[in-house]
């Protein structure tokens, strides 16, 4: 069972996770996806980072502060690059990167 102190930030980040991934896929089919390859880029950084910060938070890993820290900056740049993107999957996952940078950002400082 997770940590329960961080049970809304490893939800937060699951969920960034998904729609990163999410992102990145429904980018590669657009029609120009060189336009697209700084956020299908971000998209995969960000969901990494935030598949492993869940990881360090869940088994209360002495270090989780720190990725979290790091995972917050990845998600506040992949979620300013999605937001340039009208589709539906970049603002979806703007969204989800916001949510989880502030998150992170909270869990970072208590």
């Amino acid at each position: 069972m997770p940590n329960q102190q961080y049970a809304s930030c490893i939800d937060a980040c699951n969920a960034c996770a998904d729609a990163c991934d999410f992102c990145a896929t429904s980018c590669l089919q657009e029609q120009d996806v060189k336009m697209m390859a700084r956020c299908i880029a971000l998209d995969m950084d960000c969901a990494q980072i935030c598949r492993l910060a869940a990881s360090y938070m869940a088994r209360g890993s002495e270090h989780a502060k720190a990725i979290c820290q790091q995972c917050a900056d990845i998600c506040e740049a992949c979620g300013d690059e999605c937001a340039k993107h009208q589709m539906n999957h970049c603002q979806e996952c703007a969204a989800a990167c916001k949510r989880c940078a502030a998150e992170c950002r909270r869990m970072a400082a208590a």
